[in-house]
């Protein structure tokens, strides 16, 4: 009986974590399908971003597929740039911790799009890329 109280809190333990990976399985795959259509994407567990031409697509990940989407065009931007911790950063000496954000700043200066990413580097690499083809 001792034996079995022990092991119930483990099992318990197994159990949600068997669940939460089945949940975020379940996100990749809803991505994979979504990306499909992209030139270029990227997944996050605070977003994703899908870029085809000039239209640039984000939201936020679910199970169920992208909630809270948004589409925007880059020829309505006047300017990408990186945030961390809610400061502007220069993408060639970047912090190694804070919360990082691309943000847009619209032609329309009332206009803004921030898309939140996990890693530093990857959200440096994303803004040189979309630095690049918003010059072009």
């Amino acid at each position: 009986m001792q034996r079995g109280l022990v092991w119930l809190p483990l099992l318990a333990i197994f159990i949600g974590l068997a669940w939460s990976g089945w949940n975020e399985y379940q996100k990749v795959e809803a991505y994979r399908l979504w990306a499909q259509g992209f030139e270029n994407a990227k997944y996050d567990i605070l977003s994703v971003l899908g870029i085809q031409d000039q239209e640039i697509t984000f939201g936020t990940p679910r199970r169920q597929g992208l909630i809270e989407r948004q589409t925007f065009s880059l020829n309505d931007i006047a300017g990408i740039r990186l945030l961390v911790n809610d400061q502007i950063v220069d993408l060639a000496n970047l912090p190694n911790k804070g919360q990082a954000i691309i943000e847009f700043l619209g032609k329309a200066q009332t206009t803004s799009y921030k898309i939140p990413f996990t890693d530093i580097e990857l959200a440096a690499k994303w803004t040189d890329y979309l630095q690049k083809k918003l010059a072009s």
